[in-house]
């Protein structure tokens, strides 16, 4: 495979200052790898032995039956080799290290403690039950984003906060410290893809995120911004002299507004695809509205230049 010129990627970034900035997906990328790299701060919330983190075995689970009838258990069942479970294990694990004890997380290998997965009647991983005065009480399946699993969290907690005395306990000690927001772990994947010039795996790790979260504006804002980097890393500005020459070129006035767009004409680049949309009918109108409505994706929805546009394009189609 040809790697792009990292040079000519860092520029397309650049020049798209007035859009969503991919510089910030670099910043994300880079503060993982440091924060993967960097010696831990405190046992309690940084990665060292936590009293609210436990793994369990068969030999062990009832232990956790046990603490139970005192604080709120969330029951990790997993396997190691589980990509779901490697996204899901770490937001589970800091927002337990966060809770200063109003509730546990029991992590259990399948892999290794099967029956205690068949106790449960678990089909697939991970799994995730909560148990509370040694009785399941609710229950979820897959990867959950944090800021969900701590609705979830909350919910229970505030349902059994009376029945269960440890809880009011640990949340009258208060936590240790507040705990560092953990950075989504497929994001930190597609930008580090993106930052490898890897734009395939970037763009389907974004295409995955949007399949589970189809509303995660998030994601649809960087899916636009690599697709976009991806097909202008191979233009040059010879593009736009060669579109100016065969006007009724539906490709080659896709690819000159690319061109103008990544060197931040907007505007010229918005009105190329007005124009073109006037001049032609049926699938190539279809395709360079569909193109120019991509473009669009790649800037603030309050954007005037866009607002412009759109009001161009809708004269331009009725």
């Amino acid at each position: 495979m040809t790697r792009p010129d990292p040079r000519k990627t860092a520029a397309l970034s650049a020049a798209l200052s007035g859009a969503v900035d991919l510089g910030a997906l670099k910043a994300r990328a880079d503060a993982a790898r440091q924060r993967s790299t960097a010696p831990p701060a405190s046992a309690a919330t940084d990665g060292g032995p936590s009293p609210w983190v436990l793994d369990v075995t068969e030999a062990t689970f009832q232990s956790v039956v046990e603490r139970s009838l005192d604080i709120l258990v969330v029951v990790e069942l997993t396997a190691s080799l589980s990509p779901e479970g490697e996204q899901l294990s770490p937001i589970l694990e800091q927002a337990a290290r966060a809770s200063g004890g109003a509730w546990l997380l029991a992590r259990v290998d399948l892999e290794v403690s099967p029956r205690v997965g068949q106790a449960f009647g678990v089909q697939s991983v991970p799994t995730v039950v909560a148990m509370a005065a040694g009785q399941p009480v609710d229950a979820f399946v897959g990867p959950m984003p944090q800021a969900e699993f701590g609705q979830w969290i909350d919910r229970l907690l505030d349902a059994l906060r009376d029945r269960l005395p440890g809880i009011k306990a640990a949340e009258a000690a208060g936590p240790d410290e507040p705990a560092e927001e953990l950075d989504d772990p497929r994001f930190v994947a597609a930008e580090e893809a993106f930052e490898r010039g890897e734009f395939d795996a970037a763009i389907a790790a974004y295409e995955a995120i949007l399949t589970a979260e189809p509303a995660n504006a998030e994601a649809k804002a960087a899916l636009a911004q690599v697709r976009f980097t991806a097909r202008a890393e191979g233009l040059s500005a010879e593009a736009v002299a060669a579109a100016d020459a065969r006007p009724d070129d539906v490709d080659a006035q896709l690819a000159a507004a690319d061109v103008e767009l990544a060197g931040q004409d907007v505007e010229r680049a918005f009105g190329r695809l007005i124009d073109t949309v006037r001049r032609v009918y049926g699938e190539d109108r279809d395709r360079v509205r569909e193109h120019l409505v991509g473009l669009f994706e790649l800037f603030p929805a309050d954007d005037e230049r866009v607002a412009r546009a759109r009001r161009g394009l809708a004269s331009a189609l009725f």
